[in-house]
């Protein structure tokens, strides 16, 4: 299964937010141990780092964990293409409409977010981190 994983529930496990740490660690555990293919898209790489900068105030340490992450979950570019149809969806939220847009054009399955509302009119099925670990 190929899986995207929205940017809050890195930041979830990075920051070990409660009450979303123990969800965020068990997807983070299932994509070390192959039980699905992760996803990240560019775009969230640069807004994990900026979020993470903020907390950790160190410039190496969070460059570190960007690059723990490049080993666990696969990058996935967003283009202009992506850019244009998101424009178009019927998904208000530009953002989620550009993870929907890099979805489709990846094939992926589905994605994984604590904002599943916002993705009601998405062509992708959205699961809570609690109802994927169901799947899994």
């Amino acid at each position: 299964m190929r899986v995207l994983i929205d940017t809050c529930i890195i930041v979830d496990f990075l920051q070990k937010r409660e009450p979303f740490f123990k969800n965020s660690h068990i997807i983070f555990l299932a994509v070390a141990n192959y039980s699905f293919d992760g996803y990240i898209t560019a775009k969230s790489v640069a807004d994990i780092y900026y979020i993470m900068h903020h907390y950790f105030h160190d410039n190496n340490k969070t460059r570190i964990e960007i690059e723990k992450l490049f080993k666990l979950f696969g990058v996935l570019d967003t283009t202009e293409f992506d850019c244009k149809k998101a424009l178009l969806s019927p998904i208000s939220d530009y953002e989620d409409a550009l993870m929907v847009e890099t979805s489709v054009r990846n094939n992926l399955d589905c994605i994984v977010t604590r904002n599943a509302s916002d993705y009601l009119k998405s062509p992708i099925k959205t699961y809570s981190p609690t109802e994927f670990l169901k799947l899994l």
